[in-house]
């Protein structure tokens, strides 16, 4: 019984996709990249989602404290082939997934919520007096 896309991620990919997230986690937290635009960049993974096929894997990465994770996008891109070696270093898993990055925008999203919610006319609209 394999998993099928119909019914989500299968139990194998959620716990190879959290093992590659914990790894590239500390890959970034460890590692000083030569890439100048990479330099004092401090990258969370937030989530990584993997591909039936295990052949692909996107990272959902964001920057701490900032919301500009799109400007290192092509500096990760350079980096990936590093990052995919370290994880077939950490990783028992007969394909190393081709690693891909998007940003998480969900923090930002929740937030500008958050700031909306707070906003003066929202309040008075949601106050039940």
């Amino acid at each position: 019984m394999g998993g099928s896309s119909t019914h989500g991620p299968s139990t194998r990919q959620l716990r190879v996709a959290e093992e590659v997230r914990r790894v590239l986690a500390d890959v970034f937290a460890r590692t000083e990249f030569r890439d100048p635009e990479l330099l004092d960049v401090r990258i969370t993974v937030t989530e990584v989602r993997i591909a039936p096929d295990f052949r692909h894997a996107t990272a959902f990465v964001a920057r701490l404290g900032r919301s500009d994770i799109e400007v290192v996008l092509p500096a990760l891109k350079r980096v990936a082939p590093f990052l995919r070696t370290a994880l077939s270093k950490k990783l028992r898993l007969r394909t190393v997934p081709e690693i891909h990055f998007q940003p998480d925008t969900a923090l930002d999203h929740a937030m500008d919520l958050e700031r909306i919610l707070r906003s003066p006319e929202v309040k008075r609209d949601l106050d039940p007096s």
